[in-house]
């Protein structure tokens, strides 16, 4: 299928209907982010997941879009109940992969100093990598509960407090999870990945507050300039990973017999009907994986604060660690949407995308429902990382979503050609940023050059109404698996 965009303005892309799209594709994007997508094969996938039975509206992309398994990464789409379908590659093998921002009372320049300390220290508390294991051994009974209660579990067994679930979208906790509908095999390798921050694109980042863009939003956020943050980004670990691969699998399966009568021009799209009994399983499991998140960055929240204590040699008060918000991305989830004027119940996937919620709206907490969602938006651990508020424009175009980070440019394999006989190390501590990681690989895998610039993505998000700029963010120490 040859697709030819047509610019509808300075941010708006529409996927012509045309073959088997039931609906057209909308790409969220700038003039200058666009044209990174040419050799790119993330449109056509746009294009493809409009094939899908019961979507509605249109095939929609974020302006970090680019290649992933059957959908694209930026990827949104919404599903009629009836009609529609859930799909694993929708979700993403990451369920919940999502990112959780800390403020504190601590200023930039009380601890530049010791900053090489503090992420040494870091380094060594919090288990990262491939494959990591943590403090936490879970029983199958135990691994039950946290399937079951997600960040609440977390609570309850001393890693943080319940104002912390407040400030957690869905308070941390999706509901309709069974730990039936997860595989043997996954539950074998969630049993000691609790507590652990993963690899790749995956961090723990103490930053600054290096530039306030709404003061009255900021406010609100508590944030200010100068101030210090904890930035952490991981999600369900291989117990996520396992649930997705399980059902790629089944679901595969059934579609090849004709137990799922589905016509897919991607096989990376495998789905089932969302009232099918394999596509509730899913959808079961998947909440299990989406808990099992929340209940990690939690912990890893709690040890990061534990770890700056000691370090620091400061009281709790006087660093002040409150956790502003924690957001999902790679999930699916059923949520009222206005679509031609009629409120509808949809299934939203939001695949390397995070919700975006404007002012009064009634899945936000009252402590942010004047001023809108705190949007989180993760740079590469080279440049910047943002806070948004989401907008009114995003219910009326894309669902109630906005992007989830920079998106990459290169492959980790174009990458680490790229930065052949380079120190990434020492690039980074050239600009002040202290690094640790478990190998040189993983700073090649994910140097700068590695994503699309993540200023841009984000002044497409506000140029086209989907969230407001509220804060940026600047690396100060970085660790990553």
């Amino acid at each position: 299928m040859t697709i030819k965009l047509e610019r509808l303005d300075d941010y708006r892309w529409l996927v012509p209907k045309q073959g088997l799209m039931r609906v057209p594709g909308m790409v969220f994007s700038s003039l200058n982010l666009i044209g990174l997508l040419r050799d790119d094969q993330s449109i056509t996938q746009v294009a493809n997941v409009a094939t899908l039975p019961g979507i509605v509206g249109h095939s929609l992309a974020m302006p970090d879009i680019h290649w992933g398994y059957g959908f694209p990464i930026g990827g949104v789409a919404a599903f009629d109940l009836d009609e529609g379908i859930i799909s694993p590659g929708g979700v993403g093998y990451d369920i919940n992969c999502g990112c959780r921002l800390m403020t504190t009372r601590l200023l930039a320049d009380e601890i530049r100093p010791i900053m090489r300390n503090l992420v040494t220290a870091l380094f060594k508390a919090i288990p990262c990598g491939v494959g990591s294991t943590g403090q936490i051994h879970l029983s199958r009974s135990e691994q039950a509960k946290v399937a079951v209660q997600g960040a609440a579990w977390a609570v309850k067994n001393g890693f943080g407090d319940a104002e912390d679930l407040v400030r957690t979208e869905d308070h941390g906790t999706m509901e309709g999870a069974d730990p039936s509908a997860v595989s043997d095999r996954a539950i074998k390798r969630g049993e000691d990945q609790l507590g652990t921050l993963g690899s790749g694109n995956h961090f723990l980042e103490i930053q600054v507050v290096d530039k306030i863009y709404d003061p009255e939003k900021a406010r609100a956020f508590d944030l200010r300039e100068g101030q210090v943050t904890v930035f952490i980004h991981t999600g369900s670990r291989g117990y996520g990973y396992q649930i997705c691969d399980d059902y790629l699998k089944e679901i595969s399966r059934a579609i090849s017999s004709g137990k799922q009568p589905f016509d897919l021009p991607d096989r990376q799209l495998a789905c089932a009907g969302l009232k099918s009994d394999l596509g509730c399983r899913y959808i079961a499991a998947m909440a299990c994986a989406a808990n099992y998140a929340w209940a990690n960055r939690q912990i890893l929240m709690h040890w990061a604060e534990e770890t700056m204590l000691e370090t620091l040699s400061i009281s709790p008060n006087d660093l002040g660690m409150k956790l502003l918000y924690d957001v999902c991305h790679n999930i699916a989830k059923k949520e009222p949407h206005i679509v031609e004027g009629k409120e509808l119940m949809l299934c939203v996937h939001r695949k390397g995308a995070t919700r975006s919620l404007p002012p009064g709206h009634i899945l936000l907490p009252e402590i942010y429902r004047a001023v809108g969602q705190p949007v989180l938006i993760p740079g590469d651990m080279g440049t910047y990382s943002y806070v948004l508020a989401g907008a009114q424009g995003a219910m009326t175009q894309s669902f109630g979503s906005s992007c989830h980070g920079a998106g990459r440019v290169l492959s980790r394999t174009q990458a680490t050609k790229r930065a052949k006989d380079r120190s990434i190390a020492r690039e980074l501590e050239d600009k002040g940023i202290f690094v640790q990681a478990r190998g040189k690989r993983t700073l090649k895998e994910e140097m700068s050059e590695a994503y699309k610039d993540v200023s841009q993505v984000v002044e497409a998000v506000h140029g086209s109404g989907l969230a407001i700029k509220v804060a940026r963010l600047r690396p100060m120490g970085v660790i990553k698996g």
